[in-house]
């Protein structure tokens, strides 16, 4: 097994460049699609290394970011339920909702609680027997096999306070979805954590298909600068396959535990995303036979959720379409103090990774 610093190693890094360059030979377009690989390319860096006719966007590989207002507005509701506690993690808890984030609920009185697993939610409600424990889940696949463990665990405990607001996420479909939508990204750069979990299979409607080439990276150095030259390689040969760079986190064909796990518990849904609308079998929530966990049955009215800010741009960016820099409240009235949006919000945005480390 490697360690993460020999994925770091000055010299590895300067030949997988030196090859990326000499096999560059078109103008390419690709997408990262995951926000922790966003975090890494700016973190090392790795802008700056890419031949000038290598294009990289970022994707909608956030899970906090994507979350739309109504689902946020959902959760807000849950908090002012008499006798209620939301539990979930932290970077949801700043994400403005309509009127209102978690953290300004939370000011007000309500009772909010960032919790690390989402065992650790059904430990609060084991603790609380005289409170209704709302376990807002969120993620991507990555996430969603812990959440159906957690409720797993519930049952087998014979609670009756906990319930589960499942804003969980699958990714190979809003693959699809931009592609539908029509974009310039000739090639994918895929999520090894999701990845870790479903495997790179999953993709392959992409590659055949659409016939855009992806490639399942890890998040080092010298993973994301290797993912880049397999996608060129694939394009100058006209070729459009899924191939796993990250063979040391991801079977091709996944965790078959995990996703047994999740088949368990969950079922396919559409799923809105924000900047691309409703996303067919996108979503994930709770079987019938699960059906005392789902909080959604204390949701007992409509819930109108209004439009974002003027001049907010999540959705542009999210798409691909532009850079954080080119919304024009980026930095100025849009801070990670001050956010406008959620893409300012989480850690694994694109505007907040943008601004931590500078738009080069």
């Amino acid at each position: 097994m490697k360690f993460a610093s020999e994925f770091r190693d000055p010299a590895l890094v300067r030949t997988i460049t030196l090859n990326l360059r000499k096999a560059c030979r078109g103008r390419w377009k690709l997408m990262e699609f995951c926000g922790t690989h966003t975090v890494a390319i700016f973190r090392y860096g790795l802008r700056s290394l890419l031949p000038e006719n290598l294009i990289l966007v970022s994707g909608p590989g956030c899970p906090v970011c994507v979350t739309p207002k109504a689902e946020l507005d959902r959760a807000i509701y849950l908090s002012g339920l008499d006798s209620s506690v939301i539990a979930t993690y932290g970077d949801l808890v700043k994400v403005p909702g309509s009127e209102m984030s978690l953290a300004e609920k939370r000011a007000r009185g309500a009772d909010v609680r960032v919790v690390y697993s989402s065992y650790d939610a059904v430990a609060l409600a084991e603790r609380l027997p005289d409170k209704r424990v709302f376990f807002v889940a969120i993620g991507f696949e990555t996430t969603a096999p812990s959440t159906a463990a957690a409720v797993i665990r519930a049952e087998a405990l014979g609670l009756r306070n906990f319930f589960v607001l499942s804003l969980h996420k699958r990714t190979p479909p809003v693959l699809e979805a931009l592609l539908k939508r029509g974009t310039s990204v000739e090639g994918f750069v895929c999520p090894g954590h999701v990845s870790a979990i479903i495997g790179a299979a999953p993709f392959e409607p992409v590659a055949s298909h659409w016939r855009r080439p992806c490639v399942v990276s890890g998040f080092e150095p010298s993973d994301v600068l290797q993912a880049l030259l397999m996608l060129v390689r694939q394009l100058e040969d006209g070729r459009s396959e899924v191939e796993v760079e990250y063979a040391r986190g991801v079977p091709y064909h996944g965790n078959r535990n995990a996703l047994k796990l999740m088949d368990q518990v969950f079922t396919v849904t559409a799923s809105e995303w924000r900047g691309l609308g409703e996303v067919e079998a996108s979503g994930l929530r709770l079987r019938e036979a699960f059906s005392p966990f789902d909080a959604s049955a204390f949701i007992d009215r409509d819930i109108v959720s209004l439009p974002d800010p003027p001049g907010c741009r999540c959705g542009d960016v999210l798409r691909g379409d532009i850079s954080p820099s080119e919304c024009a409240l980026f930095r100025k009235n849009c801070t990670p103090e001050n956010p406008v949006g959620p893409c300012m919000v989480s850690s694994e945005g694109s505007c907040a990774t943008h601004y931590l480390y500078g738009d080069r």
